[in-house]
């Protein structure tokens, strides 16, 4: 290349012309802020043994501020909120004015997959070190909270003993890598995604050249025709397709999120084999590591690098400066087939069923995991997997026992016939242990959900179309409230001059699924706020408005894209 060339490159990737924006590659290695300073003085993964060697013999007051609110994230702890923090006061006060000296843990459970003796160890851990504490989250994780950094080493003995991790579970790394539920055991399966994301963990997890980048970055395989993995809004999506001269394989997306400037993923219109996901997956991660933008934490992810770039130059890049090879051109998934929840009773390839079971918004507890593992095992099962929408699926079941597992899973509060409310209602941690949040989530979205399948019973049975309801408790869109029929984003809300509890509404949103073609971000209402116990009645009313002025066919993000304001207000 030319130095002309050179220079028109580096213009091209330069966002700002003239002003650093932390790309190691155009800019150095200079930090340009505080976040970034703390990583260069020292890796998040180096933490671990301070935490085994210090921390968990000295207690709480020992740790620096660095490690705890820092390089802790690398192993998947973050202190929780402290309890009395009302969500008038998360924007104004300090990281250790918010925390409390207890620990969220995130245990990274690649591809939502478990085995019998994992569940075990899961409803143990939770028994003995987290209060009964277990959220299935929409990332495939199990999450623990009231943890001690004194029981953490236990905790991680426990785990790894079984082959589970917390590794970069949290933290500028490459998070746990999502999977379809169904992998190796669905009929109907273009491919299956177990041997890439095997080889993506064996190989990079916990690699230091991959342990400091700009921000977190969220990645997704998926060979099942429902497209189950929410691949628009990650950062790196692989989707199951066949392509017509060499069979199946991935097509790549690259550059969704959502958060405070939600963006879908773009496919890069490529063919990628099974035998080069891990080496595409690899790159694009150094890719993001040595070209996304550091200055600024608000705009350090993918998503933004890859508008500034456009498709064509991200390939271009990918293929010629990372891979060293040229990427054969592919074809798009097909429409999606099924519901990607996989709730209800189901036929596996090999005679025998899988179970797909709902809590409410993701919420277990030990005791749950522990009858769990028992009604399996009862059942002849020995795997489980977590699903992106906060539900479960027992595999392996013979017919002759589906009965008895179906109800036992009932018991537990477990439902595989839930109600429309339930089944697809999502709801992030909120206020209770988030000290990032502003309002109450999962029991505010347990209640509404209650009622809301109360009141609706009469019509329930026009419900002939999903209607997702995801509650958050900040703008950041952990339960991705953009891409929900119904998206309430957690604020307060002024009522007669009183702040209460409440929510911006985001409505039609969604992910392509088998009643939506493609996904779409949400739209917001002007003035249509709700407040948190007002929650039931702006749903209801919605929902009614939808069944009475409906085309037939229609889904609810259709009719609410042509609605008019004054109709949805």
């Amino acid at each position: 290349m030319t130095t002309t060339a050179r220079t028109e490159v580096r213009a091209l990737r330069t966002p700002r012309a003239g002003r650093p924006s932390g790309q190691w590659a155009v800019d150095g290695r200079t930090p340009l802020n505080a976040s970034e300073e703390l990583k260069q003085a020292g890796g998040g993964l180096e933490v671990r043994e301070r935490i085994e060697t210090v921390y968990a013999r000295e207690g709480f007051a020992s740790i620096p501020d660095d490690d705890l609110h820092g390089r802790f994230r690398w192993w998947g702890l973050y202190t929780q909120r402290r309890p009395g923090i009302d969500g008038g006061r998360t924007a104004t006060l300090e990281p250790h004015e918010l925390s409390d000296e207890y620990f969220m843990l995130r245990v990274r459970l690649d591809g939502g997959a478990l085995d019998l003796d994992q569940l075990r160890v899961l409803a143990g851990i939770s028994r003995d070190f987290a209060r009964g504490t277990a959220d299935i989250s929409d990332r495939q994780n199990i999450q623990y909270h009231w943890i001690r950094v004194e029981d953490v080493p236990e905790i991680w003995r426990r785990l790894e003993s079984v082959g589970l991790q917390t590794t970069e579970a949290c933290g500028d790394t490459p998070r746990v890598v999502l999977g379809s539920p169904l992998a190796g055991i669905a009929a109907d399966e273009v491919i299956d995604p177990t041997p890439v994301i095997d080889e993506i963990v064996r190989r990079f997890v916990g690699d230091p050249e991959l342990a400091n980048l700009p921000r977190k970055f969220k990645s997704a395989v998926t060979g099942h025709p429902s497209l189950d993995v929410v691949h628009e809004v990650n950062d790196l999506s692989l989707v199951g397709v066949v392509h017509p001269d060499l069979g199946p394989g991935y097509d790549l997306w690259v550059g969704g999120g959502l958060s405070t400037a939600p963006r879908l993923a773009e496919r890069l219109g490529t063919f990628v084999a099974e035998d080069r996901a891990a080496d595409v997956w690899h790159a694009v991660v150094r890719i993001f590591r040595d070209h996304g933008y550091r200055r600024l934490r608000t705009k350090a992810r993918l998503k933004f690098l890859l508008a500034d770039w456009g498709v064509a130059e991200f390939r271009r890049v990918l293929e010629e400066e990372y891979l060293g090879y040229a990427l054969p051109d592919g074809p798009p998934p097909a429409p999606a087939v099924g519901a990607g929840d996989h709730v209800g009773v189901h036929l596996q390839r090999d005679g025998r069923h899988y179970v797909g079971a709902a809590p409410v918004v993701g919420r277990v507890s030990g005791a749950v995991l522990t009858g769990l593992a028992s009604l399996m095992e009862a059942a002849g099962s020995e795997r489980l997997r977590l699903t992106p929408h906060q539900k479960l699926v027992v595999l392996d079941v013979a017919p002759q026992r589906l009965e008895a597992l179906v109800a036992g899973l009932e018991g537990l509060g477990l439902s595989v016939t839930p109600g429309p409310f339930r089944r697809h209602t999502m709801a992030c941690t909120g206020i209770e242990f988030c000290k990032l949040a502003i309002v109450e989530t999962k029991a505010t979205a347990a209640s509404a959900v209650a009622e809301l399948e109360r009141r609706l019973a009469d019509v329930t049975a026009d419900l002939d179309t999903p209607i997702t309801l995801n509650v958050n408790g900040c703008p950041n869109s952990c339960a991705r409230i953009q891409v929900a029929d119904i998206g309430l984003k957690g604020q307060l809300v002024t009522v007669d001059g009183e702040q209460r509890p409440g929510f911006q509404v985001h409505l039609g949103g969604g992910l392509a699924s088998a009643d939506r073609d493609e996904a779409g971000l949400g739209r917001t209402v002007r003035g249509l706020r709700v407040t948190a116990d007002g929650l039931p009645d702006l749903v209801e009313r919605l929902v009614r408005r939808f069944l009475a002025d409906r085309a037939p066919g229609e889904t609810f993000s259709t009719w609410v894209r042509d609605a008019d304001e004054e109709i949805l207000r």
